[in-house]
């Protein structure tokens, strides 16, 4: 297992060099990072677009870095990346409407893959 790999899987958020840096949570899955931006959803300014941007994984123990690296950036199909959605609707706290989750990602967010 890579450092990469492990460090996204030990923890459910990571930082990404946007605008600024951001934290955002995640999930590892199939070999890549998958999160969600856009509508009611985390902030991720200026992430849809872009060919690639920095991620930092850091230990979930002290907080130090784990891992800088350069990420490829790809907006999926949600209904083709349909383990990946559910992936991340399972691991998404505190969802206003968790019945209705995906819906809402499909109609107003973007789902990313960020492959190392």
């Amino acid at each position: 297992m890579s450092v990469i790999e492990e460090g996204a899987k030990k923890s459910g958020i990571l930082w990404l060099h946007l605008d600024r840096p951001r934290l955002a949570w995640h999930v590892w899955h199939e070999g890549a990072i998958y999160l969600v931006t856009g509508g009611e959803e985390q902030d991720l300014p200026g992430l849809v677009g872009r060919d690639s941007v920095r991620v930092t994984l850091r230990s979930k123990d002290n907080g130090a870095e784990l891992v800088s690296f350069d990420a490829r950036v790809e907006v999926v199909d949600q209904s083709a990346a349909a383990d990946a959605v559910a992936a991340l609707a399972k691991e998404r706290l505190n969802a206003r409407d968790a019945a209705r989750l995906t819906d809402r990602w499909s109609d107003k967010s973007a789902v990313v893959r960020l492959t190392p």
